[in-house]
Protein backbone atom coordinates (compact mmCIF):
# COMPACT_ATOMS: atom_id res chain seq x y z
CA UNK A 1 0.00 0.00 0.00
CA UNK A 2 1.13 3.22 -0.61
CA UNK A 3 0.32 6.85 0.73
CA UNK A 4 1.12 10.89 -0.92
CA UNK A 5 0.37 13.89 -0.83
CA UNK A 6 0.52 16.89 -3.07
CA UNK A 7 0.76 18.84 0.39
CA UNK A 8 4.77 18.78 1.10
CA UNK A 9 6.95 16.25 -0.18
CA UNK A 10 7.32 12.85 2.29
CA UNK A 11 9.87 14.01 5.46
CA UNK A 12 9.72 17.37 4.56
CA UNK A 13 9.45 20.34 6.06
CA UNK A 14 5.03 21.02 6.67
CA UNK A 15 3.61 24.52 5.07
CA UNK A 16 2.03 26.79 8.18
CA UNK A 17 -1.36 26.56 6.68
CA UNK A 18 -1.63 22.76 7.84
CA UNK A 19 0.11 23.65 11.11
CA UNK A 20 -2.66 24.65 13.95
CA UNK A 21 0.35 27.14 15.12
CA UNK A 22 2.67 29.49 13.35
CA UNK A 23 5.18 32.14 14.37
CA UNK A 24 4.20 35.38 15.28
CA UNK A 25 7.70 37.32 14.25
CA UNK A 26 8.30 37.71 17.95
CA UNK A 27 9.76 34.73 18.69
CA UNK A 28 6.43 33.15 19.93
CA UNK A 29 3.02 31.87 18.49
CA UNK A 30 -0.32 32.25 16.77
CA UNK A 31 -3.15 30.08 15.82
CA UNK A 32 -2.57 29.33 12.14
CA UNK A 33 -5.04 28.27 8.95
CA UNK A 34 -5.13 24.37 10.56
CA UNK A 35 -6.04 22.99 7.10
CA UNK A 36 -5.99 19.27 7.23
CA UNK A 37 -3.12 18.31 4.24
CA UNK A 38 -4.41 16.34 1.17
CA UNK A 39 -4.04 12.78 1.31
CA UNK A 40 -3.94 10.30 -1.11
CA UNK A 41 -3.45 6.04 -1.25
CA UNK A 42 -3.04 3.00 -3.50
CA UNK A 43 -2.89 -0.57 -3.79
CA UNK A 44 -5.20 -1.13 -1.03
CA UNK A 45 -5.08 -5.07 -0.01
CA UNK A 46 -7.63 -7.52 -1.01
CA UNK A 47 -10.12 -7.88 1.73
CA UNK A 48 -9.70 -4.24 2.68
CA UNK A 49 -13.44 -3.01 3.92
CA UNK A 50 -12.39 0.80 5.82
CA UNK A 51 -9.35 2.63 6.63
CA UNK A 52 -8.32 4.04 9.98
CA UNK A 53 -5.95 7.28 9.76
CA UNK A 54 -4.10 8.23 12.71
CA UNK A 55 -1.49 11.37 12.68
CA UNK A 56 0.69 11.45 15.61
CA UNK A 57 3.80 13.28 17.00
CA UNK A 58 6.29 11.10 18.64
CA UNK A 59 8.50 14.37 19.96
CA UNK A 60 6.61 16.38 22.87
CA UNK A 61 7.70 17.00 25.90
CA UNK A 62 7.30 14.47 28.47
CA UNK A 63 7.29 17.43 31.16
CA UNK A 64 5.61 20.81 30.44
CA UNK A 65 7.90 22.74 33.20
CA UNK A 66 9.87 24.98 30.55
CA UNK A 67 7.23 24.94 27.71
CA UNK A 68 6.68 28.18 26.38
CA UNK A 69 8.56 29.98 28.88
CA UNK A 70 10.15 33.01 27.49
CA UNK A 71 13.67 33.15 28.16
CA UNK A 72 14.47 28.99 28.04
CA UNK A 73 14.49 26.21 26.10
CA UNK A 74 12.80 22.80 26.27
CA UNK A 75 16.20 20.74 26.36
CA UNK A 76 16.23 17.85 23.87
CA UNK A 77 17.43 15.23 25.71
CA UNK A 78 13.77 15.23 27.82
CA UNK A 79 12.31 11.91 26.84
CA UNK A 80 9.25 12.23 24.51
CA UNK A 81 6.19 11.03 24.41
CA UNK A 82 3.13 10.26 21.60
CA UNK A 83 0.61 13.19 20.94
CA UNK A 84 -2.26 12.60 18.34
CA UNK A 85 -3.38 15.01 15.67
CA UNK A 86 -5.94 13.22 13.92
CA UNK A 87 -7.54 9.88 14.65
CA UNK A 88 -10.30 8.92 11.61
CA UNK A 89 -12.02 5.54 11.56
CA UNK A 90 -14.24 3.82 9.20
CA UNK A 91 -13.34 5.41 6.19
CA UNK A 92 -14.19 4.15 2.92
CA UNK A 93 -11.39 2.56 0.91
CA UNK A 94 -12.80 4.51 -2.22
CA UNK A 95 -12.48 6.99 -2.93
CA UNK A 96 -8.91 6.45 -2.30
CA UNK A 97 -8.17 11.01 -1.62
CA UNK A 98 -9.04 13.37 1.19
CA UNK A 99 -8.87 16.71 -0.03
CA UNK A 100 -6.92 19.49 1.26
CA UNK A 101 -9.20 21.32 4.18
CA UNK A 102 -11.95 18.13 3.96
CA UNK A 103 -12.05 17.93 7.32
CA UNK A 104 -10.69 20.71 9.09
CA UNK A 105 -10.16 24.63 8.29
CA UNK A 106 -9.35 26.86 10.90
CA UNK A 107 -8.56 25.87 14.88
CA UNK A 108 -11.83 25.94 16.58
CA UNK A 109 -12.08 26.72 20.09
CA UNK A 110 -13.22 24.55 22.52
CA UNK A 111 -13.01 21.34 19.61
CA UNK A 112 -14.80 20.71 16.57
CA UNK A 113 -17.69 18.43 16.94
CA UNK A 114 -17.64 14.64 16.50
CA UNK A 115 -17.61 11.77 16.53
CA UNK A 116 -19.83 11.65 13.70
CA UNK A 117 -17.80 12.92 10.78
CA UNK A 118 -19.27 11.82 7.19
CA UNK A 119 -21.62 9.30 5.94
CA UNK A 120 -20.29 6.30 8.44
CA UNK A 121 -16.68 7.96 9.13
CA UNK A 122 -16.11 8.58 12.84
CA UNK A 123 -13.46 10.83 14.34
CA UNK A 124 -11.65 10.09 17.77
CA UNK A 125 -10.78 12.70 20.08
CA UNK A 126 -7.11 14.26 19.35
CA UNK A 127 -4.69 15.11 22.61
CA UNK A 128 -5.82 18.73 22.52
CA UNK A 129 -9.13 17.39 24.75
CA UNK A 130 -6.10 16.83 27.39
CA UNK A 131 -3.25 19.65 26.64
CA UNK A 132 -6.85 22.75 27.31
CA UNK A 133 -8.22 20.76 29.70
CA UNK A 134 -7.37 23.47 32.33
CA UNK A 135 -7.92 26.19 30.09
CA UNK A 136 -11.15 28.34 30.87
CA UNK A 137 -11.64 29.58 27.16
CA UNK A 138 -10.31 26.35 25.14
CA UNK A 139 -11.08 23.73 27.16
CA UNK A 140 -13.56 20.59 25.48
CA UNK A 141 -13.12 17.81 22.94
CA UNK A 142 -10.92 18.14 20.22
CA UNK A 143 -12.08 15.63 17.34
CA UNK A 144 -11.07 15.48 13.95
CA UNK A 145 -7.48 16.83 12.36
CA UNK A 146 -5.58 19.77 14.37
CA UNK A 147 -2.55 20.54 13.32
CA UNK A 148 1.45 20.75 14.30
CA UNK A 149 1.52 23.33 17.54
CA UNK A 150 4.65 22.34 18.81
CA UNK A 151 6.43 24.62 21.94
CA UNK A 152 7.83 27.66 20.72
CA UNK A 153 10.80 26.99 23.00
CA UNK A 154 11.48 23.35 21.81
CA UNK A 155 14.98 22.76 20.69
CA UNK A 156 13.95 19.97 18.96
CA UNK A 157 12.10 19.86 15.73
CA UNK A 158 8.90 17.95 15.56
CA UNK A 159 8.06 14.73 13.29
CA UNK A 160 4.63 14.37 12.18
CA UNK A 161 3.63 11.08 11.27
CA UNK A 162 0.12 9.87 8.97
CA UNK A 163 -0.34 6.62 9.00
CA UNK A 164 -3.29 4.30 7.20
CA UNK A 165 -4.38 1.27 8.07
CA UNK A 166 -6.30 -0.81 6.48
CA UNK A 167 -8.64 -2.83 7.88
CA UNK A 168 -10.76 -6.28 7.49
CA UNK A 169 -14.18 -4.83 9.00
CA UNK A 170 -16.08 -2.60 8.21
CA UNK A 171 -16.35 -0.33 11.12
CA UNK A 172 -14.25 -0.89 14.37
CA UNK A 173 -15.12 -2.02 17.90
CA UNK A 174 -15.62 1.63 19.67
CA UNK A 175 -19.01 3.20 20.85
CA UNK A 176 -19.34 6.70 21.77
CA UNK A 177 -15.72 9.08 22.11
CA UNK A 178 -12.48 7.21 21.86
CA UNK A 179 -8.68 7.82 21.57
CA UNK A 180 -5.70 6.82 19.80
CA UNK A 181 -4.28 4.82 21.87
CA UNK A 182 -7.72 2.97 21.86
CA UNK A 183 -8.23 2.59 18.05
CA UNK A 184 -4.49 1.42 18.18
CA UNK A 185 -5.43 -1.67 20.67
CA UNK A 186 -8.97 -2.31 18.62
CA UNK A 187 -6.50 -2.72 15.46
CA UNK A 188 -4.69 -5.38 16.59
CA UNK A 189 -5.17 -8.67 14.57
CA UNK A 190 -7.24 -6.54 11.53
CA UNK A 191 -4.67 -4.68 9.53
CA UNK A 192 -3.94 -6.36 6.26
CA UNK A 193 -1.63 -3.54 5.60
CA UNK A 194 -0.60 -0.17 6.08
CA UNK A 195 1.63 2.76 5.32
CA UNK A 196 2.97 6.33 6.10
CA UNK A 197 3.45 9.84 5.21
CA UNK A 198 5.55 12.25 7.37
CA UNK A 199 6.55 16.02 8.09
CA UNK A 200 8.79 17.88 10.63
CA UNK A 201 8.03 21.03 11.76
CA UNK A 202 9.30 23.75 14.17
CA UNK A 203 8.10 27.18 15.70
CA UNK A 204 11.23 27.75 17.72
CA UNK A 205 12.48 31.08 15.93
CA UNK A 206 16.35 30.14 16.31
CA UNK A 207 15.86 26.92 14.73
CA UNK A 208 13.82 28.85 11.59
CA UNK A 209 16.79 31.45 11.75
CA UNK A 210 18.99 28.40 11.18
CA UNK A 211 17.42 26.89 8.41
CA UNK A 212 16.49 23.83 10.26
Amino acid sequence: MKLWSDSWTNGDRIPARYAAGRPDGKGAAVFSDNLNPHLAWSDVPAGTQSMVLICHDFDVPSRGDDVNQPGREVSAELPRVDFFHWVLVDLPPRPMEIAEGEFSRGFTPRGKPGPAARGEIRHGLNDYTGWFAGHAEMAGQYFGYDGPFPPWNDSLVHHYVFTLYAVSIPRLPLEGVFTGPQVREKLAGRVLGEATFSGTYTLNQRLLDAGI
